[in-house]
This record gives structure tokens, sequence and C-alpha cells, in this order.
């Protein structure tokens, strides 16, 4: 069982939201709790009128409560209508709704069995009920009891956010529904995002929605809606081409223009910051398992709810980085993060460089590369280009360039205390060998000996 609470401005939105999908068949009005009426006999004004009463008793902004009962889908076949009525029922009751008047609907259109609840924060006296960590206070003792009740299965924070973040993915078949279902899954995106995130440019902003398919859209520099400071949102393919006519940013009912959008962007530049402590934190524990890779370090911030969008050009060469922090909902580029946090930076940290990332048309023949064993030339030809550093030591009397000192060796010299202390274990103390973090200078035995120690590093 899996409660969400949001708390909704707009009376008539909100209602109208469920009201549609009755409609079309995808909804029906279970029950309609204190309203003097039968769900059958009452009309859309009725139901206005029975929240507004009371709404207008108070000044307070928010009045409105809408929670949403999620179930595992295998418990489908025991949640009949009258059950979802019960548990609604003592749901409300359980978190202080009890005598509160309230509307329950069951949707149809998910793939989990699910019931929603609209009701009012404002009591029949004038007060209002207070919603202050009601999720975390109230309704999760709540949720716990009814699991352990009625059986069901729990539900895990983690898994509960990967999949509401899984459900708000525009798909083809949301697209192919039509319009207004194109419409309702970029809506139910940029409510996820807009107010929630903390963003500071619209590179950033589309670095998030893209994890759902969807862009904020200009267009070209030199065309009418970038002249006239137009927004268009538009839902996308993975490789980043649109799959759909653009929509206004003014068509859509919370009004994400680019003015709104920038004045985010103000704000959000001093709200993130106490963020960044964090994030470097999410980085440095992911880097303490030493990932060789991007797409291993991705995984491995994956599991710290960061998200790792890589910026490449044309010739597949990575030029930027962007951390999105599910869990702190904060966005920053590599650069803003931190200098060791650039793209640059965390290449060498990594063991690479920026053209050892070929583009999809080369990553075959870089591939073959990498699978031929090293020549005895090339082993000769290693241990030589210390000597050559100190040579010029010993010629000049100054100290080598350091740039040329890197451009001949393969391990950075500048690289975190976590990654040097993985590092210091690659090195093979009776034979003085150093393995080389890049991977292209590895040899066979050298791969196998380095992979058996990761293992045991992570054990």
């Amino acid at each position: 069982m899996r409660p969400q609470i949001t708390f909704p401005t707009d009376l008539r939105r909100a209602l109208n939201y469920h009201e549609k999908k009755v409609q079309k068949g995808t909804a029906e009005l279970l029950h309609a709790h204190s309203f003097f009426k039968l769900p059958q006999d009452m009309n859309f004004h009725d139901k206005m009128e029975r929240f507004e009463e009371l709404m207008k008793l108070n000044e307070s902004e928010t009045k409105l409560i809408h929670i949403s009962l999620n179930f595992h889908p295998s418990e489908k076949e025991r949640l009949d209508k009258a059950f979802f009525v019960h548990l609604a029922d003592e749901y409300m009751s359980k978190i202080g709704f009890g005598d509160q008047p309230y509307l329950v609907y069951q949707h149809e259109d998910a793939g989990h069995p699910h019931v929603h609840v609209l009701s009012t924060l404002i009591k029949d006296d004038g007060k209002r009920i207070s919603t202050h960590f009601i999720g975390k206070n109230v309704s999760e003792p709540v949720r716990k009891e009814m699991e352990k009740t009625y059986g069901f299965i729990p539900a895990d924070k983690k898994e509960q956010r990967r999949e509401d973040e899984k459900q708000l993915v525009v798909t083809p078949q949301k697209i192919q529904a039509g319009k207004s279902a194109t419409m309702r899954s970029i809506t139910n995106v940029l409510d996820h995002v807009i107010d929630r995130y903390k963003y500071t440019s619209l590179h950033e902003l589309n670095a998030i929605l893209r994890l759902y398919n969807v862009k904020a859209d200009r267009g070209a520099e030199d065309g009418r809606i970038y002249k006239h400071r137009g927004l268009n949102y538009v839902v996308i393919d993975k490789e980043g081409k649109a799959l759909t006519k653009p929509v206004k940013a003014s068509a859509f009912y919370s009004k994400p223009t680019l003015d709104k959008i920038e004045e985010k962007f103000k704000d959000n530049q001093k709200k993130r910051i106490p963020d960044k402590k964090h994030l470097k934190a999410a980085i440095e524990w992911a880097m303490q398992s030493g990932p060789r890779s991007l797409s291993e370090l991705a995984k491995l911030l994956k599991k710290e709810q960061v998200d790792l969008v890589i910026r490449r050009n044309e010739q597949g060469r990575v030029y930027g980085m962007t951390y999105i922090d599910h869990q702190k909902k904060t966005v920053f580029n590599g650069n803003d993060l931190d200098k060791m946090y650039s793209a640059k930076r965390m290449l060498e940290r990594l063991g690479m460089e920026p053209q050892q990332q070929p583009g999809k048309d080369q990553q075959k023949e870089a591939g073959k590369k990498q699978q031929q064993p090293q020549t005895e030339q090339s082993k000769q030809a290693q241990p030589p280009q210390k000597e050559s550093a100190q040579t010029d030591k010993q010629q000049t009397g100054k100290e080598p360039d350091k740039t040329r000192i890197q451009e001949k060796e393969a391990i950075p010299e500048e690289v975190s205390k976590g990654a040097s202390k993985i590092i210091e274990q690659v090195v093979e103390p009776d034979s003085g060998e150093s393995w080389a973090i890049n991977k292209d200078l590895l040899t066979e035995e050298q791969r196998k000996k380095k992979k058996g120690f990761n293992k045991q590093w992570e054990m």
C-alpha cells in the first residue's frame, strides 16, 4: 500500500481532472462521504458547492488535499469496489479526516490498482486541519498499520520513488492515445519537475526533463519563437528527436513560460547552494568503488539517487557533465559544483581522456584495439618515460613541464583522496610495476589482476 499526498490549489481543476476521466470511462466515482447525496445523484456543481461552502470559512491559501492510495498489481483480484471504499474510509478516518466531505474515485488507466480521494482541509467550524509532517508523522504509521492488518505488500521508499518516476516517462503508447493524453503526460512531467527541482538554466531544466522524454525548446535563435521569447514543450525520443508537435507553454495550466522559468533560475541560484555538500559526498562515495568508465560511474551514482548526464560533441568527445540529485531535487553542471567535478577532471580521475570517448561510429574500431595484447616494443617503451622526465631535469636544471609529463604518463597527477587510495592498491609491491589507469595500456594479464583486485575491494 502506497499513499501519496498532494495539496491542489484549484478546486475546479482538481475536480475536473477526475470528472473528465469518468466521462471517458477510465474512472468511476465510488463514494461521496458526507455529501448528503448519493454519487449518482450529484452533478459537477453539487460537488463544487459542498467543498466551497467550507473553503470560504477560512482564508488559508491551502484548503484542499488530494490522496491516492496505490496497491501492488498482484493485489488487484482482492480489491473490489466495496473493499476500496472501506479502505478509503478507514484511512481517511485514521489520518483525521473522518468528519470531512471527500470523494473517492477509482482509476483504471494505470498498471496498478488505486483510488484517488479529494477532500478539503477546512472544517465546518472554519478551522483548518494541520498538515505539518502529515506524510511522515500521520500517514506513514497508518500505512504500516493497514499493511499489517490486511496483509498488503509493504511500500519500499526507493522502489516507490523509482516506480513513480517510471510512470511519468512519456512513452509511445501514451502519445498514440491521442492529443489529450499527450498533453496530460507532458503536464504530469512539468508538474513533477518545474516547482520541485532547483535548476538555474534551460540546459539544466532539460537535463531533468529529458529523463522523462520531454524537452523545453526555444527554437532556432534566428526564428520567430526565439525572438519573441517563446517556449514550447515537445515529446522526444532517446536520441532527442521530436515525436510530437510542439505545445506552447501558455497552453498548460501551470503556464511554465520563459518568464516564469527565468524567475526560477534566479531563485534557485541561492536555494541550491546548501545542496552542494550532499551531492559532492554522493559523487565521492561512488568514486570510492573505483569506477573505470563513465558507465560504471553512472551506475554507482544511480544507487545514490543521482543521474549523470554526459554531453558529447559530434566527434563523440565528452565536453560536459551534469549531475541530477533526486534526493535534494537539485541540478548542477560539473564546473558549477566544483572544478573537481568538471568533465575534464572526472575523466582524469577515471583514468580516461576526452579523446578516449569515441563516437558510435568509432567504438567498434576502438574496441578491437583494446582487445589486442600489448607488444614487447610498447612494454619496453613505458619505463623510459619517467627517465625522460628525469633527463630533462638534469639537462636544464629545471623541473620538467607538467603537461609533457601527463602526456607521457597514464596516471594523472591530481586525484581525489578516495581515488588515490584505490590507485595505491593497484600498484604491485613485489614487482614495482604500476598498472596504468589508461585502459588502452593494460595488458591482458594486468587486466585480469586488476579485475581480481576490484572484486576483493568490493567485498
